[in-house]
């Protein structure tokens, strides 16, 4: 049997395979409550074949404890029959769960929630949360503890399997980091103060719940960070935890989240190493006797076999890769590992909880979305003849689902190639894993049967020669020059990817978007020798991405040279002998300043390629037009408006408006799901 198949008993409780799914926060929590979107999001997991659901990412015990990032809150009673429904929810498929419970400590904001100060064990700052922190007051201690208990058992109350405590740079983790904690008195100094807060909530979360509920802790194996804790003092520490007989687990990772770099290095998008701190799980592994889970970058079964194999774990999570297909546990065991579709680290998920805004994955628009989105799709009662024109991500999505509900798919695709915009995308060494998304859609539609015409630029006569019941435009679009006097002399970062354009020397960037192509295309200029400047009319450079992404991507950036000016907007080119002229105006003052560059590359955004669509739209059932309320509730959209039309007509991801995969991949579930 494959390793990540057996099952593992943990003390009393049975996994029934070893991999797990760890804390997280999706933000899909209503008041501090898990209501349903929550509970669907982990019951699909369940579904899916997970052994064990840790939930409750940061689920916060305490008022002076405010969630950031669309926690859960178990600081009163009312959460409890929200638990109940949650646990029963999972377990009725088969897994196991288990809550994550915190104080945040300086980890977190004081002008949120009701305003409270935020503490830590001295007044050092963390610059991710920014927040100036009050020294804890032994009282302030003491109160703390008995919030952990009191939460504990009211996770016990709400029917989970166990309990995970975050030490790892949330409260007890900042008293254990000499890095964090310069108390002088029992609390801070020698290793012997800085666990006894640990220590204590450990015995009075035991006392609360009592001997049979299994709890754990997840903590660092290394804080990889001049001044923190070492490998050596947490192998130390985690001794010491297992030793004291209460503590049934330790789910370790590494790090030191307390800046964008920092959180990128625990929770890694693309351009960072992949799982790079399992040797650290594995000596912790080899100093304790109680199992050992580890997660973090850990995206492909290959990995995560070789994570067991090599002794380094003894369960092992992988979170994000559930998130792109709750239903790799089951093809796993039924021998369709080629058929899972991967995380690739687009980062999309913990970039948006980081913005405020609910997880979604970049590339399953149905995770989170469970209420209204189907991950499994049924077999249509009736066969149809879909025509999807472009093979971009949109379009790939929406042949894959059509072929999946047993339509016959034929697929128009103008270039010689399938991929669409991520060809282009994949051009950048730090964002090259992107191609992985067009990857397994390109596999699963010749796995299914699509016919896939390339070098087709298909007119409306070859569309109707097919006789389609319905036709998705999936055309996405061209791009947009930015408005200037001689914008005749610029090129678009398009020209620059795909080759069209061969640049050398000086290089003036003007990026209007904030998004990843400049970037990208800043990455491709400077790795064939250009000098690079950014400029943007944006406050920040990145102005639209998260934190890990932009972290990674500017720092890859920084370190080949290119620079980078805020608040610039291009306002003229000019030509000086075979050289051009950049005049720039300042959003904020107006003043210019004048650059001459050999070349001014620009990204602005796309215009929709819908010339077909429209020409189609006479002839369509619904006029083109979607039924957006049934968009909204997971409905067919396809509503008749011409009585002489003859087949249902849509248009999605670019084709409609400049957006991103994500957006591609949504609209074609919810126009294709029902046909």
């Amino acid at each position: 049997m494959d390793p990540l198949l057996t099952p593992f008993q943990l003390r009393h409780l049975t996994l029934r395979n070893r991999i797990i799914s760890t804390a997280h926060a999706p933000s899909f929590q209503e008041d501090g409550h898990p209501r349903d979107r929550y509970r669907l999001y982990h019951e699909e997991k369940a579904k899916g074949g997970v052994g064990l659901t840790i939930v409750g990412g940061s689920t916060n015990i305490a008022p002076d404890s405010p969630s950031v990032f669309g926690q859960l809150y178990a600081g009163d009673d009312s959460i409890i029959p929200w638990f109940q429904k949650l646990t029963s929810g999972v377990r009725a498929h088969g897994a196991a769960i288990m809550c994550q419970i915190t104080h945040m400590g300086r980890r977190t904001a004081w002008d949120d929630g009701h305003w409270l100060p935020v503490m830590g064990p001295s007044g050092t700052r963390e610059r991710a949360h920014r927040s100036c922190v009050k020294p804890m007051e032994p009282e302030d201690i003491t109160r703390v503890v008995q919030d952990f208990a009191q939460a504990a058992k009211r996770c016990q109350e709400g029917g989970f399997d166990g309990i995970e405590l975050l030490s790892h740079s949330h409260l007890m983790g900042q008293f254990l980091s000499p890095l964090i904690n310069r108390r002088h008195d029992e609390y801070g100094g020698a290793l012997d103060n800085r666990l006894r807060l640990t220590l204590q909530v450990i015995d009075a979360v035991r006392a609360a719940v009592g001997p049979d509920m299994i709890l754990g802790l997840r903590l660092t194996g290394d804080e990889l960070i001049q001044g923190g804790m070492d490998a050596d003092d947490c192998v130390e520490i985690a001794r010491r935890l297992a030793n004291t007989g209460d503590v049934d687990f330790l789910n370790v990772l590494a790090g030191a989240p307390y800046d964008d770099l920092g959180l990128a290095g625990w929770v890694a998008p693309m351009g960072q190493p992949a799982a790079p701190h399992l040797n650290v799980a594995g000596r912790i592994r080899e100093a304790v006797d109680i199992p050992v889970i580890h997660a973090g970058g850990v995206a492909d079964i290959a990995t995560a076999r070789h994570a067991l194999t090599a002794g380094c774990v003894d369960l092992i999570g992988m979170t994000r890769a559930q998130m792109a297909d709750p239903y790799l546990v089951h093809k796993l065991s039924r021998d369709q590992e080629d058929r899972i579709r991967p995380c690739v680290g687009l980062g999309y998920c913990v970039d948006r909880v980081n913005q405020g805004k609910p997880a979604v994955c970049g590339h399953n628009a149905a995770t989170g979305r469970e209420a209204t989105m189907p991950h499994v799709l049924g077999t249509a009662a009736r066969s149809r003849r879909v025509v999807v024109v472009g093979g971009g991500p949109g379009g790939l999505e929406a042949a894959r689902i059509c072929a999946t509900r047993g339509h016959d798919v034929v697929l128009f695709e103008a270039s010689d190639r399938l991929g669409g915009q991520i060809n282009l995308a994949a051009r950048g060494m730090t964002r090259r894993q992107i191609w992985g998304v067009a990857d397994w859609l390109i596999t699963e539609t010749r796995h299914l049967g699509v016919d896939i015409r390339l070098n087709s630029l298909a007119e409306p006569d070859d569309i109707l020669a097919e006789t389609p019941d319905a036709v998705i435009i999936a055309t996405g679009g061209w791009p947009e020059p930015l408005a200037c006097a001689g914008q005749q002399w610029q090129a678009s970062t398009w020209d620059i990817m795909n080759g069209e354009s061969r640049v050398s020397g000086t290089v003036l960037l003007v990026d209007d978007m904030g998004d990843h192509p400049a970037l990208v295309c800043a990455d491709v200029l400077s790795r064939s020798g250009c000098t690079v400047s950014l400029v943007t009319p944006d406050r920040s450079v990145a102005h639209d991405l998260g934190p890990t992404n932009s972290a990674v991507v500017l720092r890859d950036l920084t370190r080949q040279g290119v620079t980078f000016s805020c608040f610039q907007d291009l306002v003229e080119i000019t030509l000086v002998g075979n050289r051009k002229q950049a005049t720039l105006c300042n959003v904020l003052t107006g003043q210019t300043e004048v650059r001459l560059v050999d070349h001014v590359v620009v990204e602005n955004g796309i215009v929709p390629n819908d010339a077909l669509y429209h020409a189609l739209k006479a002839g369509s059932r619904n006029l083109g037009q979607l039924d957006q309320t049934a968009m909204i509730a997971g409905t067919s959209p396809f509503v008749a408006h011409n009585p002489n039309g003859h087949y249902h007509l849509a248009r999605i991801g670019d084709a409609v408006a400049g957006r991103n995969i994500h957006a591609a991949l949504y609209d074609a579930l919810r126009v294709c799901k029902d046909l």
